[in-house]
């Protein structure tokens, strides 16, 4: 039997629920080096795994791991969120972005724009550049295409 002053170290399954900070950084690609996302400088955040919060490639390396286990771990981009894929650079007519956007519309390049899919679903774009009768979006994953190497501090396991 364990003693009260001992600390039971819980072990990450695949049903266990986290708190953890973690720090994602991009280790490919023109922004290689910079922050994605950082908990380390504020809140610590919560995950329940296979819950599909993460993608399973993100959390398979912290299953086994121990509540108080710091690592690091890199993702390649098939791993992640997949290379790019060009067909996602997608045209849409300037009179269906006036229709569904409303005719005063606009947009900034890098902008973050929701779109209603015809059988009601929504998908995100990432605004590119206006042409003449178009507005070109890129529908990949911003994400996608780049290696990620993820850090992670687990403050608790349950």
């Amino acid at each position: 039997m364990i003693g009260k002053s001992e600390k039971v170290n819980h072990i990450v399954h695949a049903n266990s629920y986290l708190t953890l900070h973690y720090r994602i950084t991009l280790a490919s690609g023109p922004g290689a080096g910079s922050v994605f996302m950082d908990t380390f400088t504020g809140n610590p955040a919560t995950l329940l795994m296979g819950s599909n919060q993460w993608l399973p490639a993100m959390e398979e390396p912290l299953l086994g791991k121990k509540e108080g286990d710091s690592f690091s771990f890199t993702l390649t981009a098939a791993q992640a969120y997949g290379e790019r894929n060009p067909e996602l650079l997608q045209r849409v007519t300037k009179a269906m972005l006036a229709e569904h956007a409303g005719e005063d519309a606009t947009f900034e390049s890098g902008d973050m724009v929701e779109f209603t899919a015809p059988n009601g679903g929504r998908y995100s774009g990432i605004f590119k550049e206006w042409g003449d009768t178009w507005a070109l979006f890129d529908f990949n994953h911003p994400l996608a295409g780049l290696d990620l190497k993820v850090d992670v501090s687990l403050l608790g396991v349950m």
